[in-house]
C-alpha cells in the first residue's frame, strides 16, 4: 500500500478533524478532513460529487455545526429532493437556521459579492461550493468592482490579449474568501474524461489542501474514490471501491 507521509512540520502535532459523513472515508483520513482546510472533490458527471457534499453537510448538522451549501448547477428544490431520496432530509436543519442552501445564479451581476458576503457573514463551520467550474470560467470585466484590487497591478492589454491566467484570478478570489472565513470547505469540479488534471480548470488542485477524485467505469459497473492529496494526513493513494445507495456513498 502506497502512503503519503506527513510533512515534518506537522509530525507530533494534534490535528483537529471533521467527519466527512461518508462511511469508510474517515478511516483513510485518520478521522476526517483537517479542520480549516479546503478539499476539492472532482470527477465526471454522475460520479457522486454532489452526493459527497450532501453527506459532508448532513454530518455537520448531526455534529451540531452550522452549514452553508452553495450550488451553481442545481436549483435548491431539486437538490433537496435528490438528497431526500437518499434518506438525507435537510429541511429540519434549514427551518432551525442550522443549515442554509443558496443558489448562485451565474447570470446575475455581482455573483461574487453575494457569495463572499454569505461566506464571511454566517460564521459557518462547514461550507460547500458545488461546483467551482462555472465560476472559474466566467469572463473578467475590467470595470468589475469585485476584482478592482486584484487587477490594479495587471496590464489591461494582457487581459484583453488572453495571456493573463483569468481562471487563477477567479480561483484565488474564492479560496481567499474561504480561508478568511476559517471554515472547513468542500468544493467540487467537473473532471473531463481522459484529463491529466485533477480538476477541469487544472488549477484548483494546487490551491486546495486536499483532493479527492471520484471515478466510474460503466463497462465494469464500478465506482472508485481516491484520496490524492490531503494536508497533514498520512493516507493511501490506492483507489477504493465505492457504492451509492440509500444514505449516499460508502466504501466497500
Amino acid at each position: 500500500m502506497t502512503l503519503v507521509q506527513l510533512d515534518k512540520k506537522t509530525q507530533g502535532t494534534t490535528i483537529q478533524r471533521l467527519k466527512t459523513g461518508v462511511p469508510g472515508v474517515d478511516n483513510l483520513l485518520s478521522g476526517g478532513l483537517p479542520k480549516h482546510t479546503i478539499t476539492l472533490v472532482s470527477g465526471p458527471p454522475g460520479s457522486g460529487k454532489s452526493i459527497f457534499c450532501y453527506q459532508f453537510t448532513y454530518q455537520g448538522i448531526a455534529d451540531g455545526q452550522k452549514c452553508l451549501y452553495m450550488t451553481l448547477d442545481k436549483k435548491i428544490e431539486g437538490l433537496l429532493s435528490q438528497a431526500s431520496e437518499l434518506g438525507l432530509n435537510f429541511q429540519p436543519a434549514i427551518d432551525a437556521g442550522q443549515a442554509k442552501f443558496l443558489f448562485l445564479n451565474i447570470n446575475k451581476k455581482l455573483i461574487y459579492e453575494t457569495m463572499v458576503n454569505e461566506i464571511l457573514s454566517g460564521n459557518y463551520d462547514r461550507i460547500v461550493l458545488d461546483s467551482i467550474t462555472p465560476l472559474s470560467e466566467m469572463p473578467i470585466y475590467l470595470n468589475n468592482p469585485e476584482f478592482s484590487n486584484d487587477l490594479s497591478n495587471v496590464d489591461p492589454e494582457e487581459l484583453v490579449s488572453g495571456n493573463f491566467p483569468v481562471r487563477r484570478l477567479h480561483l484565488h478570489y474564492i479560496v481567499n474568501a474561504l480561508e478568511t472565513s476559517g471554515t472547513t470547505a468542500v468544493v467540487t469540479s467537473e473532471l473531463p474524461a481522459g484529463s491529466n488534471h485533477m480538476s477541469r480548470d487544472g488549477i484548483s488542485e494546487f490551491l486546495a489542501d486536499g483532493v479527492i477524485v471520484l471515478s466510474l467505469d460503466p463497462t465494469m459497473d464500478r465506482r472508485k474514490l481516491a484520496i490524492l492529496k490531503m494536508r497533514s494526513t498520512k493516507h493511501t493513494l490506492k483507489p477504493q471501491d465505492m457504492q451509492i445507495d440509500k444514505g449516499g456513498i460508502r466504501l466497500v
